[in-house]
């Protein structure tokens, strides 16, 4: 158990630039997406604000869908995503891809939050705070870890097929690749449940709150 500490806590420290790296990105997606918003006009916001507007009245008046069904569609949801993370890290020529989705998941966060914010001022930043950031405070950082790993490991097979004189287990590093995904969706599943359970409740009630 202090070994694998000790291998992790090493594994952070050489590739922490990454991170780094990753977690900037994420930034510039969440500010690109607020700029976007910004630079629509009035006919689309007012377009867009209209859908989402029924959305919500819709919400309060059927109750929504089951809660088993969406919690099983978030779950679904988030097998997909980290599949796809976990493929491209070994697929060597994925590490692009992989920069460009976490891209945009800080986009659709932050145009989210921006619109809602720009629409409905202090009742937006309101529904932000019950729909959206519950769940992202464990989805957020769980998709930055895993793209820091998918990056980190396209990288070694990279140096493993291009420079002669590295040489790494391979099959003992997909294996630990494999084991740390599969504890982040287990950790995805958590937030699913949060998402489900807790988010959409409160969303329910800020909802009636503000339309009755």
């Amino acid at each position: 158990m202090q070994q694998g500490v000790r291998i992790a806590k090493r594994d952070i420290q050489s590739h922490m630039n990454i991170f780094v790296f990753i977690f900037v990105l994420f930034i510039m997606g969440m500010v690109f997406g607020a700029v976007i918003v910004n630079s629509m006009n009035f006919v689309q916001k007012q377009d867009l604000f209209f859908y989402l507007k029924q959305f919500f009245e819709q919400s309060i008046n059927t109750g929504g869908v089951g809660k088993a069904t969406l919690f099983k569609d978030s779950v679904l949801y988030h097998m997909k995503y980290m599949l796809l993370l976990f493929l491209l890290g070994i697929s060597v020529i994925g590490m692009p891809i992989i920069t460009v989705l976490l891209f945009i998941k800080g986009l659709v966060v932050g145009f989210s939050v921006g619109f809602l914010v720009n629409q409905m001022g202090w009742y937006g930043l309101l529904i932000s705070s019950a729909s959206i950031a519950p769940q992202n405070i464990i989805i957020i950082p769980v998709y930055l870890i895993a793209g820091s790993l998918a990056l980190i490991f396209s990288l070694t097979l990279c140096k493993q097929l291009f420079i002669k004189r590295v040489h790494q287990p391979i099959l003992q590093g997909l294996v630990r690749y494999s084991i740390l995904f599969g504890l982040l969706l287990l950790i995805l599943t958590v937030s699913s449940a949060v998402e489900v359970f807790f988010s959409n409740t409160i969303l329910e009630y800020v909802l009636r709150w503000i339309y009755e």
